[in-house]
């Protein structure tokens, strides 16, 4: 931890995203409160914004909506005498949850396929996310789980089949809703975080002496120049992660999920422990499950996974430089203009800030570096930017695709 570093104003929390505010809201509304919040939050950082600019960090960071261009609809179904008729505006709806310390920026790609298919889409912001790490400060997982739940219910009044889909902390509370919500139908998974370092449990230990030494609050103090991510992180935000993951895994040990699940993962993921989501996946009866994972090598990465449910694809693209994909990898296609190959954003806070000058040859040379997870072997290979982007992402929505295809009618 950098706990040297200076705090700044964005490591305090705004007073304005602790707890989640939008119950009782139509979506539409949600979608504006957000928006303000997040404005009113930026603006009081940083009043020297462009226009322009802080309207794409806006855009990036609010909850959206999508409609299905082409909406599927649900013909009448008679088995005997029932007959099953489509009840709502559309037969399938699908909820979107970021990750800690992201943004629904990292949900925008996958909007878009799922509003192909013929899907209504929202996706929410959770707490604490979206306008200063600070804010992550005092939230719990339970502001988390109020969110989604409260988008749950916004789908559901206008979808007939409603799915869950999250990338890591979203994820893990796409399960969670799916393990009390008898609505759902099917989730989509994401580097999802299943578990995640057993020292995260006593990370809000340092309440016993943050008072005095207030950096003590965070595991690390970063720049924070990423918009739509916060680089910075505090000890709570790790505390309620473990504390989420400690409860989905009571409850999926009590009762399995059976609805039909797809999950994409990285073996080289220093984030969260992958095993733990082969374990997840492997207990599961569901027919329909799919699994793609990501992994370098020559052998099959997990020989014991019913074969006819695995995917795996190759992450290591020597031609491009690409040692293996990343935690971070999975939502965005490598053509994304921020968090590409050739982006604005280049992510090496593993060199923040004990090799300064290594971070900002990172930052600034592009052709030195080699792109990957920042693992112990990467790491040797030589100069590192942490891979945000999916070279596979194609590949990956025909591979959803044909899992969508795959569910009941």
């Amino acid at each position: 931890m950098n706990s040297t570093s200076p705090l700044a104003s964005r490591h305090h929390p705004s007073g304005l995203n602790s707890t989640f505010h939008g119950d009782g809201l139509v979506f539409a509304d949600y979608m504006a409160q957000s928006r303000q919040m997040i404005t009113a939050a930026r603006k009081k950082l940083h009043d020297n914004y462009a226009a322009h600019e802080l309207d794409k960090i806006i855009d990036g960071n609010a909850p959206f909506e999508l409609k299905p261009i082409s909406p599927l609809t649900t013909s009448q179904n008679v088995t005997g005498q029932n007959i099953t008729k489509q009840t709502k505006p559309y037969k399938r709806g699908v909820l979107l949850t970021h990750g800690l310390s992201d943004s629904p920026y990292f949900m925008h790609y996958l909007g878009e396929f799922f509003q192909q298919q013929g899907f209504r889409v929202m996706a929410i912001l959770l707490p604490g996310h979206g306008t200063q790490p600070g804010d992550l400060l005092d939230v719990t997982w339970r502001e988390w789980a109020r969110a989604i739940n409260y988008g749950t219910e916004q789908l559901a009044a206008e979808a007939d089949e409603i799915y869950l889909a999250g990338f890591s902390a979203g994820g893990t509370l796409s399960i969670y809703q799916s393990l009390i919500d008898e609505r759902i139908r099917g989730l989509f998974l994401f580097s999802p975080a299943l578990q995640i370092s057993s020292l995260a449990a006593y990370a809000n230990l340092h309440k016993l002496f943050s008072w005095a030494v207030p950096a003590q609050k965070w595991i690390n103090i970063s720049p924070d120049i990423n918009i739509y991510k916060y680089e910075s992180l505090p000890k709570n935000a790790a505390a309620q992660m473990y504390t989420l993951t400690q409860e989905v895994q009571r409850r999926v040990q009590d009762r399995a999920p059976t609805l039909p699940i797809f999950t994409a993962v990285s073996m080289q993921d220093s984030t969260v422990f992958t095993p733990a989501t082969l374990t997840f996946m492997a207990c599961l009866q569901n027919p329909s499950n799919k699994l793609v994972l990501y992994a370098t090598g020559t052998k099959n990465p997990a020989p014991d996974f019913p074969a006819a449910q695995l995917e795996w694809m190759q992450s290591a693209l020597p031609e491009q430089k690409i040692l293996s994909s990343a935690h971070t990898a999975l939502t965005l296609p490598a053509e994304d203009t921020y968090f590409g190959a050739h982006g604005s954003y280049a992510n090496c806070l593993h060199y923040f800030p004990h090799n300064m000058e290594k971070y900002e040859a990172c930052r600034n040379n592009h052709d030195a570096c080699w792109l990957g997870e920042t693992t112990k072997e990467n790491m040797q290979v030589g100069l590192l930017r942490r891979l945000m982007v999916n070279p596979h992402f194609e590949a990956l929505k025909v591979s959803m695709k044909k899992f969508i295809d795959t569910l009941p009618n």
